[in-house]
């Protein structure tokens, strides 16, 4: 996937905002409220504006707020801002965080962020920031073990018991552990993040706990492979058949929870019964190659438009779903349906959950179908 070109930018809505073309300039007009940058000075911010609503705001909310979705955390933060440097934003925003919902936006995993573009958010983000970077003392030398009564009472509520993530945001993950400096974790334990569910535990618990607690999420750390080392991998092929088991019956869901959501088990024993479907992978391409449901079409949130004209109308069940578990997915639903599609869902647990249950998934470019998964 690609970036949309400077021609196609002239005029269209992002989540509320209407951006048009003045004079080579974008200026972004509010029709939700909020705030944005106006700047029109500044052609690189105003355009990073643009980028971060049409792929940051879904989640991380369209001010920074944090949690539009969920673990998404909030970018606006200023603890957060004043204790990361750049190039762990870069990391995040290129390689995301692989097993989470936050994807690689970065064009050589798949993604649709020139490293211009990736430069023009950091210095967006930037913008944000109004206190000086933080004072961060590195920690003592904490002992991994000792930490673990402190985790099992603390943090695992919100982190998961091996950092994986519950209601807050996995820190167990390659990617952030190789790039977050033990000052960085250290510092957000100690000072929190105000305006969050995240407390400051400083005078809370003892300096020797909290150095012990980075030692623990440090221990977490393993080494990866990086896709990004062969971008041609990473795009993914859309077939000239959608339907999965186009000679299968329709599926038989019961009624949907919130008229929106079909459950998981009902989803994947329509897998198991061959039963005629196409599934929606909302996701950037560099989460659809890692792993998708079989026979699944990459259908990314932000260029759902692409899809929507091959699609069948003739009443085939169209299921689309993502891992955060409901925002992108639900955006592609509510895009198919604005488009007149009928029978239309999100799964409601979402991709992650459905490889947890070990469900069938399939790896790589290719819809693949059910006899492809692992």
């Amino acid at each position: 996937m690609s970036a949309m070109p400077a021609g196609r930018r002239n005029a269209f809505l992002l989540g509320g905002a209407l951006a048009v073309g003045l004079g080579g300039v974008l200026v972004l007009t509010q029709c939700t409220g909020t705030s944005d940058v106006r700047d029109e000075a500044d052609p690189e911010l105003v355009a990073a504006a643009q980028s971060y609503r049409t792929y940051c705001g879904l989640c991380h909310g369209d001010e920074g707020e944090g949690y539009a979705a969920d673990d998404a955390n909030a970018l606006r933060n200023q603890q957060f801002l004043a204790s990361v440097d750049d190039a762990f934003l870069r990391a995040a925003i290129v390689r995301g965080h692989p097993g989470t919902s936050m994807a690689a936006y970065g064009e050589r995993y798949g993604g649709p962020l020139t490293d211009a573009e990736v430069n023009a958010l950091i210095r967006l983000l930037r913008s944000w920031q109004t206190v000086p970077n933080a004072e961060m003392p590195a920690p003592g030398p904490g002992v991994a073990l000792r930490a673990i009564p402190t985790w099992e009472a603390q943090c695992a509520s919100c982190h998961g018991d091996r950092g994986q993530g519950a209601t807050a945001l996995s820190l167990n993950n390659p990617v952030f552990l190789e790039t977050a400096t033990p000052a960085q974790i250290r510092y957000a334990i100690a000072k929190g993040r105000d305006g969050t569910p995240m407390p400051a535990f400083e005078g809370t618990i003892a300096d020797e706990r909290i150095d012990d607690l980075v030692a623990l999420i440090q221990s977490w750390s393993r080494v990866t492979d990086d896709p990004g080392d062969a971008p041609e991998a990473m795009v993914p092929v859309i077939p000239e058949q959608l339907v999965l088991n186009p000679d299968g019956r329709a599926p038989r869901f019961s009624p949907l929870r919130e008229g929106r959501y079909v459950p998981t088990a009902e989803v994947a024993q329509a897998v198991e019964d061959g039963r005629r479907i196409v599934f929606l992978d909302a996701r950037a391409p560099s989460d659809y190659v890692r792993y998708h449901l079989p026979g699944a079409i990459i259908s990314p949130y932000y260029d759902v438009q692409t899809i929507i004209e091959r699609l069948p109308r003739d009443g085939t069940w169209i299921v689309a779903y993502c891992g955060c578990p409901h925002a992108a997915s639900g955006r592609v639903m509510d895009a198919l349906r604005e488009a007149g599609f009928a029978n239309t869902a999100v799964l409601d647990e979402g991709v992650i959950h459905w490889k947890d249950e070990g469900h069938p998934v399939v790896t790589g470019v290719n819809p693949g179908t059910l006899a492809d998964a692992e």
